[in-house]
C-alpha cells in the first residue's frame, strides 16, 4: 500500500469514526468532519496522487490539533491553571470558531485573574458575556456567582432562567448546578440530579463532569472511604488543595466537624483568591446531615454510585487505570517487534520477500513440510514501516487495556493464542485453497485477538455485572472492528483471514480467562489530607 493511499483510508475512517459519535459531538466539530470529507473526495477526483496528504494536513488542522488541545485546556482547567489554560485556548480559537470558542479565552482569562486576586477585572469579564439566551452568556453568570460563593442565588438563577433541557446538554451548568444543591443542603435533590446526569453523561462519555458531580454527591453525603477513591483515581488530576477541600466537606457531612474545620482553616491560609470565597462559606455553613435528610430512594442513588464508580475501574477508559501496575509485558511485546524490524533492516529490508523468508515469514507450504517455527516467528515481522506503525499503535493501546484486565500471564496466553491460532488459520484455508506459496507476516492477528479480548471482557462484564460503562465501550469496539473488516476488504493485501480469526479466538479465550471482580487493581491509596500540617 503507497503512503498517499495510506493516508486517504486512515483519514476517511477516522472521520466515520467520529460521525458515528456524533451525538456526542457539538455541531461545530461535526460540520468540520463533513468538510474534511468533502475536500478528500474533491482532492481524489482532482489530484489522487495528492489526495491522502491534501486530507490529512487538513484533517490535522481542523480536526487533530484542535481535539489535542482543548482535551489539554481541559486537562489544564482542571489542574486550575487558568492562566496556560487562557494562553492555549486563545490560539486554538481560530481554528475552530464555532460552538462559543471564540468567546472561551475570556471566561478562563477572567478565572485567571480571579485566582491571582484581582476579582473585580474578573467580574467586570464575566458581566461583558453575562446572558441567559447563549452558552457562554449562561456559564459566565453561573462563574460569577460561583467567585463569591453566593450558592443560594445560583440555585434561584439556575432553576428560574436554565430549562431541564439545557442542564442536560451543558456539562458545566449541570456540575455547577449539583453543587448548589449540595452547598445549600438538598442533598436528596442533589442524588436525584446526579441520577438524571449519570444517565445523560453516561451516553454522551462525558466521564469527567459526570465524576464531578459524584464527587459532590459522595462528598455532601459524608462518603469519605468513596471521595477518596474518586479523588485518587478518576479525579486524581485535581490539585491538592481542591482535593483536601472535599475530603474536608465529606469529614463534615460525616459528623467529623472538629476535623474539618481543622483542616480548613488550614487549607485556607495557603489558598487562592479564588478558592477563599468557597472555604468561608463551608466554615459559615455547615453541611446537612444526610443520615438524617436523605430519603430511601436517595440512598439506592447514593450506593449505585458506589457501585457505577467500581464497575468503571474495572471496564473504563485508561483514566481508571493510572493506579494499576505497569503493562511490562505489552512494552516487552513492542521491542522485541521494534528489535526484529531493525533485524530486516540490516538483513536488507522489511519490503524484501527473501529477507522475510529467510527470517521466518509464514510461508504455508514450508509449515506443512515441518517448518514450525513460522507461525511464532512470523508474528515478529513486518513488511515496511507503516505495517509496523499500525500494529505497534494497535498493540499499545489494546495491550494496556487487555494486560491491566488479566494480567501478564494470561494477556501474554491470549495475545500468543490468538496470533498462532490465526496463522493457523491462514495455513488450514490455504492448503484447502491450493495457496500453499504465499506470505503471510505481522501481529496483525494477535492484535485483532486482543480486540476481541477486550469485546469479551466488556460483554462478560455487561451480562454478569449490568455495567453501563462495559456496554458503551462494547458498543466503542465493534465499530471499531467494523471499520478495521471494512479497511480489511478495501485492502487486498491485507490478510482479511487472519484478522478474522485473530479477533473470534481472541473473543474466545478473552471469555474463558476473564473473571469480573480481577484485574485493574485499586493501587495504593494516599490520602488527600496528606499534605497538610
Amino acid at each position: 500500500m503507497s503512503f498517499n493511499l495510506f493516508l486517504i483510508q486512515f483519514v476517511f475512517f477516522a472521520c466515520m469514526f467520529m460521525l458515528f459519535q456524533a451525538t456526542r459531538m457539538p455541531r461545530g466539530w461535526l460540520f468540520v468532519t463533513v468538510l474534511v470529507l468533502g475536500i478528500l473526495s474533491v482532492s481524489y477526483v482532482l489530484v489522487p496522487s495528492e489526495a491522502g496528504w491534501i486530507s490529512a494536513v487538513t484533517w490535522g488542522l481542523l480536526v487533530l490539533v484542535p481535539l489535542m488541545g482543548y482535551a489539554q485546556i481541559n486537562h489544564l482547567v482542571a489542574q486550575e491553571r487558568y492562566s496556560l489554560a487562557h494562553r492555549l485556548a486563545w490560539i486554538l480559537r481560530w481554528l475552530h470558531p464555532a460552538d462559543g470558542l471564540l468567546e472561551y479565552p475570556d471566561i478562563l482569562k477572567a478565572q485567571a485573574l480571579a485566582q491571582k486576586g484581582d476579582l473585580e477585572m474578573a467580574r467586570q469579564i464575566f458581566k461583558r458575556y453575562q446572558s441567559v439566551t447563549t452558552p457562554v452568556g449562561r456559564m459566565a453568570t453561573a462563574l460569577l456567582y460561583r467567585l463569591d460563593a453566593n450558592w443560594d442565588d445560583l440555585l434561584r438563577w439556575l432553576t428560574i432562567h436554565v430549562s431541564p433541557r439545557q442542564l442536560l446538554k451543558d456539562a458545566g451548568l449541570a456540575a455547577l448546578y449539583a453543587r448548589s444543591l449540595g452547598e445549600t443542603g438538598d442533598l436528596n435533590g442533589l442524588l436525584q440530579a446526579v441520577d438524571q446526569f449519570e444517565q445523560r453523561f453516561g451516553r454522551t462519555g462525558n466521564h469527567t463532569s459526570l465524576n464531578l458531580v459524584r464527587l459532590y454527591a459522595l462528598a455532601f453525603c459524608g462518603q469519605t472511604s468513596q471521595v477518596q477513591v474518586l479523588l485518587d483515581r478518576a479525579l486524581s488530576i485535581y490539585p491538592d488543595r481542591t482535593r483536601q477541600f472535599w475530603m474536608a466537606t465529606a469529614e463534615m457531612a460525616a459528623g467529623h466537624t472538629a476535623i474539618a474545620r481543622q483542616h480548613l482553616l488550614a487549607l485556607r491560609n495557603r489558598c487562592d483568591a479564588m478558592q477563599r470565597p468557597a472555604i468561608d462559606w463551608r466554615l459559615s455553613h455547615p453541611c446537612a446531615h444526610p443520615e438524617v435528610t436523605l430519603t430511601d430512594s436517595s440512598r439506592q442513588i447514593l450506593a449505585q454510585i458506589e457501585v457505577t464508580i467500581q464497575q468503571e475501574a474495572r471496564y473504563g477508559s485508561r483514566a481508571f487505570l493510572r493506579a494499576t501496575t505497569r503493562p511490562y509485558a505489552t512494552y516487552t511485546l513492542i521491542a522485541a517487534n521494534l528489535l526484529v524490524f531493525a533485524l530486516e533492516t540490516i538483513a536488507g529490508g522489511s519490503e524484501d520477500l527473501v529477507v522475510l523468508y529467510r527470517l521466518g515469514a509464514l510461508v504455508p507450504g514450508n509449515v506443512l513440510a515441518g517448518e514450525w517455527w513460522r507461525i511464532l516467528n512470523a508474528l515478529f515481522l513486518h513488511a515496511g514501516i507503516l505495517h509496523l506503525i499500525a500494529n505497534m499503535v494497535g498493540l499499545y493501546f489494546f495491550g494496556m487495556l487487555v494486560e491491566s484486565a488479566l494480567g501478564s500471564r494470561k494477556f501474554l496466553l491470549g495475545y500468543f493464542f490468538s496470533g498462532i491460532g490465526s496463522m493457523l488459520v491462514v495455513t488450514a484455508l490455504a492448503l484447502h485453497a491450493n495457496l500453499l506459496d504465499q506470505t503471510t507476516v505481522g501481529a496483525s492477528g494477535a492484535i485483532m485477538g486482543l480486540l476481541g479480548i477486550e469485546a469479551a471482557i466488556l460483554l462478560k462484564g455487561w451480562r454478569q455485572e449490568r455495567a453501563r460503562v462495559a456496554a458503551e465501550r462494547f458498543r466503542l469496539i465493534l465499530t471499531v472492528a467494523v471499520l478495521q473488516f471494512i479497511s480489511d476488504v478495501l485492502n487486498p493485501q491485507v490478510s482479511l483471514v487472519g484478522h478474522t480469526s485473530g479477533l473470534l479466538l481472541g473473543f474466545a479465550v478473552g471469555w474463558i480467562l476473564f473473571k469480573p471482580g480481577e484485574g485493574r487493581s485499586k493501587g495504593k491509596q494516599e490520602s488527600p489530607f496528606s499534605s497538610l500540617p
